[in-house]
């Protein structure tokens, strides 16, 4: 269970690399249609090399301080004003160096947060016009975390590390350059050939040791998550005598936790080696050789200085690049999945709050329907259905357990169009309709409510954005909600919580009913909307429920088949097929028939 969890986590938080090609360059470069307005990223690019370019006049300057302190020749005054000069530009520079990085995290602020802006509007639109198909196929979790996770890696890239990057790079070439300046070349090389590769293998143990180190506190918790799990659950442990299992079980987790942190050490103890011998040993080589040349009076103590200043700063910036650039691949990995959802096609769907559908009769007809899921083409939940409900009829639809009742829901709604054969809405083809207005004409008490964490007047409201609180409150009334309602404190302001966790299965479904009744449609969809409720609870959702299906074509998929006895038609559905179609009366009276057979078999269930 505690594998599980981490591997769910992994898949969220863990955002692939990108290479570094030009195709992925190219890719990532769409980022910048999102970037408004363009001249303050071109300022904050003016900052940025204002920046790194002052920023490397700083070691320089303050090189001379220690050139100053090895000037035998000066005397104590003339060494003093030459010191208070150098200290003045230093200053002159760490305010001018101040003034262009508060600028240029301004201009990038700014900028990254309304490309953000751009790109999490783009992709949440894309995502709430995508079909059922698409989320057939995908967890939300995991889109929810490229809404989150992965946008959140773009800007923290855009704003930090692409211009760390830039700044740091800038600092290494104009920095190396100064070095082979002041330390007269051969220097130079041996600082090049030693400090780098050095500063690289140390960047990559320090990865190394901070993925162990996770991994290890992983196993850890999995073996706490064991410990729990045994300990809260302790009367299933006993009752089941399974002790010994939990103790093997426990010995198991910490038995690796304990081999895992012996390698962790072991690769802590050779980064601490290294660092002590390599690094160390480098810059006493450096330092040394640096002594020698001045010893033969090959480098003079300012250049000594500036030399020493600058090596510091290239290394430091050296150190940082690694960083920088395995931030800026993983926000290239992370632009390319957003893009990548921004990029599918989704449903034909208006997003506007003016919308006036036009409003349908509610002839429902489906003619040789054949159907399956995209998820599983070698199964067909429907095979050649064909039936019609005319205006104001109630159609129910009965069967075992996936014979394809909610998957007709689905195609009337247009969740999925049929593989074969077509379904009509008043005689014309329901492709061919505008998907928002056909939809605005329908609605849907499904079995399991979802609610939104908001007040129950925000949930009813959800039916018909904008409505008139008198509409609200007429439309709770039909619902049998509006006595419920006003018994609590805050009425239509109380809360539901997560999911409506707050109110009881037939309050969820009396304000799924409000909402229906609110958005007055001409076709209804009943998925078992009463069969999880007690017996009082379905006698007053039932009675909502038949004043909602009055006047409108009703889609009533049936478990408790006493619900449906007054529906105009009843279909008989088995493995995708319609085997019977009557009333109540008319099927019942079939020998041997299925329909029959079930009301039998759910009789005798109720009486036993």
């Amino acid at each position: 269970m505690a594998k599980q969890r981490k591997l769910r986590s992994g898949e969220i938080d863990e955002i692939p690399k990108a290479k570094l090609t030009v195709s992925n360059f190219k890719k990532s470069f769409r980022l910048f249609s999102y970037i408004l307005p363009k001249w303050k990223f071109f300022l904050g690019l003016f900052f940025l090399a204002g920046t790194a370019t002052v920023a490397l006049g700083f070691p320089v300057k303050s090189g001379e301080l220690i050139g100053l302190f090895g000037d035998t020749s000066l005397s104590a005054e003339k060494a003093e004003v030459e010191m208070k000069k150098v200290l003045v530009f230093l200053i002159g520079i760490l305010l001018i160096q101040g003034v262009f990085s508060f600028g240029r995290v301004i201009m990038f602020t700014q900028v990254a947060e309304n490309m953000l802006f751009g790109m999490r509007s783009a992709l949440f639109s894309n995502l709430m016009k995508l079909p059922m198909g698409f989320y057939s196929k995908s967890h939300a979790s995991e889109l929810n975390s490229r809404i989150s996770a992965d946008i959140n890696v773009i800007g923290e890239a855009f704003t930090i590390s692409v211009a760390e990057f830039i700044r740091q790079s800038v600092i290494v070439i104009g920095g190396t350059s100064a070095l082979f300046y002041y330390g007269k070349g051969i220097i130079a090389l041996k600082f090049l050939f030693i400090i780098p590769p050095i500063a690289f293998i140390t960047v990559y143990f320090a990865r190394k040791i901070r993925k162990f180190s996770k991994e290890l506190q992983d196993k850890i918790a999995q073996s706490n998550v064991a410990a729990g799990e045994a300990i809260s659950g302790i009367a299933n442990v006993k009752s089941f005598t399974n002790e010994n299992y939990e103790v093997k079980r426990y010995l198991n987790l910490i038995t690796l936790t304990r081999q895992f942190a012996y390698r962790y050490g072991f690769l802590r103890g050779l980064f601490f080696t290294f660092i002590i011998t390599c690094l160390f040993g480098g810059i006493i080589y450096i330092i040394w050789s640096l002594f020698l040349l001045k010893m033969q009076g090959g480098i003079d103590p300012y250049s000594l200085g500036k030399f020493l200043m600058l090596s510091m700063f290239v290394a430091a910036s050296i150190g940082g690049l690694p960083e920088q650039i395995a931030a800026v691949q993983r926000a290239m990995g992370a632009t390319e999945r957003v893009f990548e959802l921004i990029d599918i096609t989704g449903e034909d769907i208006r997003i506007s709050e003016n919308i006036n559908p036009k409003p349908i009769n509610g002839i429902v007809e489906f003619r040789n329907v054949s159907f399956y899921y995209p998820t599983r083409p070698d199964f067909s939940v429907l095979k050649e259905v064909s039936f019609t409900g005319e205006k104001g009829q109630t159609i129910a639809l009965v069967g075992p357990s996936g014979s394809g009742k909610s998957t007709i829901a689905a195609l009337i709604l247009r969740f999925y169009d049929p593989i074969v054969g077509t379904i009509l809405i008043d005689g014309k083809e329901s492709s061919l309709f505008d998907l928002t207005e056909l939809r605005q004409n329908m609605a849907i008490v499904p079995q399991d409510v979802v609610l939104f964490s908001g007040t129950i007047k925000e949930n009813i409201e959800y039916g018909k954005p904008g409505a008139t609180t008198d509409e609200i409150v007429e439309a709770a009334r039909k619902a049998n909600a509006i006595q419920f309602i006003e018994s609590f404190p805050q009425q239509f302001d109380t809360l539901v919580g997560d999911r409506g966790i707050q109110l009881s299965g037939g309050q969820r479904q009396r304000i799924a009913i409000a909402r229906a009744v609110l958005k007055n449609p001409s076709i209804l969809i009943l998925d078992e909307a009463t069969s999880s409720l007690d017996s009082e609870s379905e006698k007053i959702v039932q009675e909502a429920l038949d004043n909602l299906m009055q006047g409108r074509t009703s889609i009533v998929i049936a478990h408790r088949l006493s619900t449906i006895r007054n529906a105009d038609k009843i279909i008989v559905l088995d493995h995708g097929c319609v085997k019977e179609t009557g009333t109540h009366e008319e099927l019942i009276s079939i020998k041997d028939g299925l329909y029959k057979s079930l009301c039998k078999l759910q009789y005798e269930i109720n009486q036993s």
